[in-house]
């Protein structure tokens, strides 16, 4: 049941919001974008990050150990 999403919780983040969840600056994760390791979404003009594409990103720094 790991799929349920708990209330109030947001699934989508700003870079900036991302930015301080991840630890790094905001060019670091629009590089990370541009060479699509950091998946997004387009709404509007904005570029948000979900939740589940944090988490990939991890697990994929952590098997690389980039």
């Amino acid at each position: 049941m790991e799929n349920i999403v708990k209330e109030n919780e947001t699934r989508l983040l700003s870079v900036k919001e991302t930015c301080r969840r991840l630890g790094i600056g905001h060019w670091a994760v629009y590089q990370q974008i541009h060479s699509h390791n950091l998946k997004t979404v387009k709404i509007g003009k904005r570029r948000l990050i979900s939740t589940k594409a944090i988490d990939e990103f991890i697990s994929k720094q952590e098997r690389y150990g980039a």
